[in-house]
């Protein structure tokens, strides 16, 4: 029994520490891009439509870092 309540611990430990790093570098990321992108439309304003579209890709490539190891804390709670 306490070999069974082990692995269960271990498996939520796991998956807790797999999401919590997972988001920590797509938020870091996230602010690091939106940053660039408002100092670039504060120095050329103009260029605004185009720095829209590279920042919301910028994001989502960012974001989909954090999916990813939401999906890995899922296999190793359900899966393994």
């Amino acid at each position: 029994m306490e070999l069974e309540a082990a692995k269960i611990i271990g498996k939520l430990i796991g998956a807790g520490i797999a999401v919590g790093a997972g988001a920590i570098g797509p938020g870091i990321g996230i602010g690091l891009v939106v940053n660039g992108a408002l100092h670039a439309l504060g120095r050329n304003p103009e260029a605004g439509g185009e720095l829209r579209a590279t920042m919301l890709l910028g994001i989502v490539f960012a974001e989909s870092l954090a999916i990813l190891a939401l999906v890995v804390s899922l296999v190793l709670l359900f899966v393994i």
